[in-house]
């Protein structure tokens, strides 16, 4: 049997779940993926029974007997952690498990921030995601923080898939019914179930034939009519750039990093301010939507530098957890060319 591994790292989210255990030297010694764990979504005893079967099965693949500690540490950043009293409620639950000696719950926007940064040095900068839903933290140099509540449309959020695709479906059924502009989401709509008409889908939707959350396969066909020049798309992902810049700039100014970061001596200037980008959204790189980020943060926040991670979440959270350790850069640069080649 193996001994137990230094960091256990979970990335928690809306679809799906990954868990691994790293060693001290960043080597990755087993990871696998679950299904969704979000407690707000699926609720709190399916949440916990999915996170207990994810470790299980992780600690198992090891070979480190699951039934005590697998790790020294466990690093998990979970959706749904949005408030200082879930972050509470998550951790005693995580503490209470057994898993590791010591333990932190954090939202997982922090992991993509996280995985965006250098290993060197103070990590502090701007992470937004865009996955299934839109989340942003901050993080200044001296370690103050800033977040959103990103509840979904009563906290004012809009941008992740689960906007993007109705937004789709929207305006394919305006264009049909002719309440709005031609646009070819039209036809791509209707032709992703195999139906002729956006009517049929929607009406397919009403009566439980199709269910409302295919709505996020839309997005992809968002997309690429977007792609294809056609000027409805492509207004929504500008939109959804917007989105993603305001959270950014927003974040940035609480912390006062609007102007840059801090002052650089072997430059004269001030530091660039990282503006991580992570989520199934953003790191698919399309072309229109980086380029309209790239635009809108160069005028509305020049002492930024846009970057959009390389490595998944749970390598963020990972190296969370090596930082708690006091890992070594040379074990954080091996866990990122690891887990390149794992995820």
């Amino acid at each position: 049997m193996t001994e137990a591994a230094a960091v256990l790292a979970i990335d928690g989210g809306n679809s799906k779940t990954d868990a691994a255990l790293i060693a001290a030297d960043g080597s990755i010694l087993a990871a696998v993926r679950g299904g969704p764990s979000n407690h707000q979504t699926i609720g709190s005893e399916r949440a916990t029974r999915e996170l207990i079967q994810l470790v299980r099965a992780t600690a198992e693949k090891a070979g480190i007997p699951a039934d005590g500690p697998v790790a020294a540490h466990t690093s998990a950043c979970l959706a749904g952690a949005d408030l200082p009293e879930e972050e509470a409620d998550l951790l005693a639950l995580v503490e209470s498990l057994g898993w590791s000696t010591t333990s932190a719950v954090v939202n997982d926007t922090f992991a993509v921030l996280r995985a965006g940064l250098a290993d060197e040095g103070t990590h502090w900068g701007v992470g937004v995601v865009c996955g299934a839903g839109i989340n942003c933290v901050g993080v200044a140099p001296d370690g103050r923080t800033t977040r959103f509540l990103s509840l979904g449309e009563m906290s004012g959020d809009w941008g992740g898939g689960g906007d993007l695709g109705p937004q789709a479906l929207w305006w394919a059924a305006r264009a049909e019914d002719g309440r709005g502009p031609e646009t070819e989401l039209r036809r791509a709509v209707p032709a992703l179930f195999g139906l002729s008409k956006v009517e049929d889908v929607i009406i397919a939707m009403h009566f439980g034939k199709i269910d409302y959350a295919e709505r996020h396969r839309l997005v992809p066909v968002l997309f690429e009519v977007a792609e294809r020049g056609d000027k409805i798309a492509q207004d929504v992902l500008r939109r959804q750039a917007d989105e993603i810049c305001v959270m950014a700039e927003v974040a940035a100014r609480r912390l006062g990093l609007d102007a840059g970061g801090p002052y650089s001596a072997s430059t004269g200037s001030a530091q660039p301010v990282p503006v991580v980008l992570g989520g199934s959204v953003v790191t698919a790189r399309d072309k229109i939507l980086t380029e309209a980020i790239t635009s809108r943060l160069a005028a509305t926040l020049p002492g930024s530098e846009l970057r959009i991670v390389d490595v998944p979440p749970v390598a963020g959270a990972a190296l969370l957890g090596l930082d708690h350790v006091g890992a070594p850069p040379s074990a954080a640069a091996r866990l990122r060319d690891e887990a390149r080649a794992t995820w």
